[in-house]
């Protein structure tokens, strides 16, 4: 399991690289447009700040679209959940308990 969680962290952080690589080279064009369209400095600031939120949205968007994929893989594996994982262990507590009395109470001499 710790292999597939390394996977999906691995694949995670390289979506994020992506992205963010992706928003550097954009603001680096946007300035090279800005200066070839002689923008002012407010309409650069303008521009900039609507495209910054265009990209925040397709940004949330993508990391949306990550999770659903993540989610889904990770179903079709049935992996156990901490919930799951504490009951059994609790039953197997319990059995391993009653299973001490028996033993304890077998052992007893008769009287």
């Amino acid at each position: 399991m710790a292999d597939l969680q390394t996977i999906f962290k691995d694949a995670w952080s390289q979506a994020l690289v992506g992205i963010s690589t992706a928003e550097q080279e954009a603001e680096k064009v946007l300035g090279r447009i800005a200066d070839a369209a002689g923008f002012t400095p407010e309409d650069v600031r303008r521009h900039a700040r609507e495209f910054g939120q265009r990209l925040q949205a397709q940004r949330r968007e993508v990391e949306k679209n990550i999770d659903e994929a993540v989610r889904k893989a990770t179903n079709r594996f049935r992996f156990p959940t901490r919930d799951e994982l504490e009951k059994l262990k609790q039953r197997v507590d319990d059995i391993g308990a009653r299973l001490d009395a028996l033993a304890r109470e077998r052992g007893k001499p008769e009287a």
